[in-house]
């Protein structure tokens, strides 16, 4: 596979609603971010994924938008956009916009215009069918965010399709018009010199709703080797697809350099493994570790060679996963590092959710009045009706609710994280005045620093980005280890999964010595051995066979940068 630029990048996923304040008016905004841009740099990320920016209602937090070629009043302007782009260039860092196409704002031009009418010019841009015999929706077809995925419009006597809120109207894809102007905003982007998209839902442009077929249609393909020929194509940049349904023959189309359509997708399969199959995420099982390394074996695997994997715990539809996953109390910093360790080893593009980098946690808002979510909302006033208790569907919301990702940034422990001086547009989880990123830039030990050296690695290792994967010791419910191998190098990643001391058994061991520690999440680290102690949580990546030199000790303390 030829080398790209982004095979050794790692990407910052800013939600810029919750990064940071400038005008103290409660919402993080453009200017804001370029005041953080030297922290970014610092932690030594090389691109940031900007969720949406541009003009909207926010009805869905910008993720419905009205015009693709302006700048939502709250977050600032065009100029603070281009500003922006200049300050993160000075500093080697390439912005990657979110690209939202599956569906528009309902205050888009082009859905006023639709509504005019069935003769308007714009009515063709959106899916619009007539009433089923009975006079009710075309089909039962259901929205992601509750109830049907069609809406009556009263003037025309027409159904529209909305996949998600009844304000995010779907694009017709069909029509080669709405191709065209999708391709003109893209290359608008594309020439203001931004280093690459983030395609929202992009697996849903190729609907067939009279069949409900909503991911992976049939055309889907199609419309992306257009769209790569049309834009993006002809720049060096990043493209990743979030591709909720995809498996890795479905990534190999996506991101197979020969098919010319994307980078690589985000694949999902891992995040949805505490949820009870066939049931919402809301209804929520044990995470089984055996379940967890199947799933990124399988993606390590098959897509060596043949297509590129995005490497994720977090974003900003995604509870966090030191909360989720880790233990987020006692042993916080601990999990919080095996986890990045246990990601950032293998093959693929990482990506880090803003508050990633410093243990930023899930929060408990007492009553649903206090949650800003639509999903969240729709989910708890449906849930009700249903029968489920208050307790019972708040627990599910602790667990999987959208804002627990969504709470503001905790930059320091004054009032309100450091994040406004203002009222913010959603609470600030109570527990910055302990995690915040002063704190953890005065602790040599914090998890900051963890993930500044894990991003190290990656920029000084072939092996951690090119390298084949082995599992090892497929059956252990605790430890999750595995062995990247290239030209000759050898990294041995050992993770203890759990809250308990346990064993690991490295049957190798006596092949390779005592082995070059490259990085642990304790100030020591167990010698590489057949028998090797296991502290809660512990992490140690290894290097067993090196063709070039060593900048840590072999065994003992473990220096910190």
């Amino acid at each position: 596979m030829k080398k790209k630029w982004w095979h050794e990048s790692v990407v910052y996923q800013i939600y810029p609603r919750s990064f940071a304040d400038s005008n103290n008016d409660g919402i993080g905004d453009l200017p804001g971010i370029i005041s953080k841009l030297d922290y970014l740099q610092t932690l030594g990320i090389d691109v940031i994924w900007l969720s949406p920016v541009y003009k909207s209602p926010n009805d869905d937090n910008g993720y419905d938008i009205s015009d693709y070629q302006d700048i939502m009043d709250e977050f600032g302007t065009m100029a603070d956009m281009d500003r922006l782009l200049a300050e993160a260039k000075k500093r080697n860092i390439k912005i990657v916009m979110d690209l939202v196409v599956n569906h528009t704002s309902d205050e888009h031009n082009w859905f006023i215009e639709a509504r005019k009418g069935k003769e308007n010019e714009y009515r063709d841009y959106y899916v619009w069918r007539d009433p089923a015999a009975d006079g009710g929706a075309p089909n039962d077809l259901g929205s992601t965010f509750s109830g049907p995925a069609w809406q009556y419009d009263e003037a025309s006597g027409q159904y529209f399709l909305h996949i998600f809120s009844k304000r995010q109207p779907d694009l017709n894809w069909e029509n080669p018009k709405v191709r065209e102007e999708v391709w003109n905003l893209i290359n608008f982007w594309l020439e203001k010199g931004i280093g690459g998209f983030r395609m929202d839902v992009i697996d849903l442009i190729g609907k067939i709703p009279d069949e409900k077929i909503t991911g992976n249609g049939p055309k889907l393909h199609e419309y992306l080797q257009e769209m790569n020929q049309k834009s993006f194509g002809n720049y060096d940049v990043l493209t990743v697809g979030e591709t909720w349904g995809a498996t890795p023959e479905i990534a190999k189309l996506y991101s197979n350099p020969e098919r010319n359509e994307l980078s690589m997708v985000f694949q999902f399969e891992h995040i949805s493994l505490d949820e009870q199959p066939g049931k919402a995420k809301w209804d929520l099982r044990p995470l089984q570790l055996t379940e967890l390394k199947t799933v990124f074996n399988k993606w390590q695997t098959e897509l060596d060679g043949q297509g590129w994997n995005s490497l994720f715990w977090n974003n900003h539809d995604l509870p966090r996963i030191v909360s989720r996953w880790g233990n987020d109390k006692e042993y916080r910093v601990e999990s919080a590092k095996m986890l990045a360790t246990l990601l950032h080893g293998m093959q693929g593009t990482p990506y880090i959710y803003q508050g990633e980098e410093i243990g930023m946690t899930n929060v408990r808002f007492a009553t649903i009045e206090e949650y800003d979510d639509i999903e969240t909302r729709n989910m708890y006033n449906e849930r009700i009706e249903q029968g489920y208790t208050n307790e019972e569907i708040m627990n599910s919301i602790y667990a999987k609710g959208r804002d627990n990702a969504r709470t503001p940034m905790q930059w320091s422990n004054a009032a309100h994280g450091g994040f406004t001086e203002g009222t913010p547009w959603l609470t600030v989880n109570p527990n910055y005045t302990e995690i915040n990123v002063d704190q953890a830039l005065a602790d040599p030990t914090s998890i900051f620093y963890h993930y500044q050296k894990l991003i190290h690695l990656r920029k000084e290792n072939p092996t951690i980005i090119y390298g084949t994967f082995k599992m090892l010791d497929f059956a252990n419910e605790s430890v999750f280890a595995y062995v990247r191998e290239y030209e000759g190098d050898t990294i041995l990643v050992v993770c203890n999964f759990t809250g308990e001391a346990t064993t690991f058994n490295f049957e190798a061991a006596s092949e390779y010595g005592n082995g070059d520690i490259l990085l642990a999440n304790y100030t020591t680290a167990p010698t590489l051995a057949y028998n090797m102690e296991l502290r809660p949580y512990e992490a140690v990546m290894y290097r067993l066979s090196a063709d070039h030199g060593v900048t840590q000790s072999k065994k003992g303390n473990i220096e910190t940068i």
